[in-house]
């Protein structure tokens, strides 16, 4: 297979890497460049554990060929670790006890900050139509729901 040389912009950084065609989104994030938040369970697009942020907009990374992500802007989790509203809505999850194992959480997170950075006040509602692409399969979702709307009345 011919490797190209795609530059894709993930967290702010302007970063280059060699893929093959086949490479995804979601394998160069986590392997080439360390970002382990964003997570790999079906690999079909179905969980949502794999959500990032392109060009502002939800998108499962293990769907998305990586030389897609040409000149594009990536943003994941870890783009957010000084965000004050990431921070509110981190405080709630923990204050909800809304992650059990852990695995959905950095993906809820980040639909959750979408979301509020596009309506301050959501109702419980939007958050549950807002989060209804990513399955958990420990908490029944009520805690992330309640953590998520929580974060929004604090803003």
């Amino acid at each position: 297979m011919t490797q190209m040389l795609v530059k894709i912009n993930v967290n702010g950084i302007e970063r280059e890497v060699l893929v093959d065609p086949d490479d995804r989104l979601l394998d160069v994030l986590r392997e080439d460049f360390g970002f382990k938040s964003v997570k790999e369970a079906c690999g079909t697009g179905d969980c949502g554990l794999c959500t990032v942020l392109m060009d502002g907009k939800p998108v499962l990374s293990c769907l998305i060929p990586a030389f897609q992500a040409k000149n594009h802007k990536i943003l994941t989790l870890e783009g957010l670790n000084n965000d004050p509203l990431m921070k509110k809505i981190q405080d709630q999850f923990r204050e909800h006890q809304a992650a059990q194992c852990g695995f959905c959480t950095p993906a809820m997170e980040i639909m959750g900050w979408h979301l509020l950075n596009r309506k301050k006040e959501p109702s419980k509602q939007e958050i549950k139509e807002a989060i209804s692409g990513t399955l958990c399969r420990c908490t029944g979702y009520y805690d992330i729901i309640d953590a998520i709307y929580d974060a929004g009345r604090e803003q």
